[in-house]
């Protein structure tokens, strides 16, 4: 899967999506923001033989949202991406963060 084809699937759960930051004035909350994180690449020979990506994405509300949380993982799982989760409340900014970690081929 290609990020392109990652952003279309974000995009389907209805909420503003952003590659790191909205530029502007903020979004409504709920709202999604996506970074290319990390590689993790198959070497062998001093060669990438097999580049992967991994890609965190960023889901912010102003509460506890299980709906929000569960309209994102619905569609990682309907799109069979596999992923990693954790959650953390930024104080300066009153909103919760959970954060999806994924990896593209």
């Amino acid at each position: 899967m290609t990020l392109q084809e990652l952003v279309l699937i974000l995009r389907e759960s209805g909420y503003p999506v952003a590659y790191s930051h909205f530029t502007g004035a903020a979004p409504s909350i709920p709202f999604i923001c996506y970074v290319d994180a990390f590689s993790s690449n198959f070497k062998a020979d001093n060669v990438v033989w097999k580049r992967g990506r991994n890609i965190q994405i960023e889901l912010y509300t102003n509460k506890k949202d299980l709906q929000a949380e569960s309209t994102l993982e619905g569609l990682l799982n309907a799109n069979e991406l596999p992923f990693e989760d954790t959650e953390v409340y930024i104080e300066e900014e009153k909103l919760f963060q959970k954060i999806y970690e994924v990896r593209l081929n």
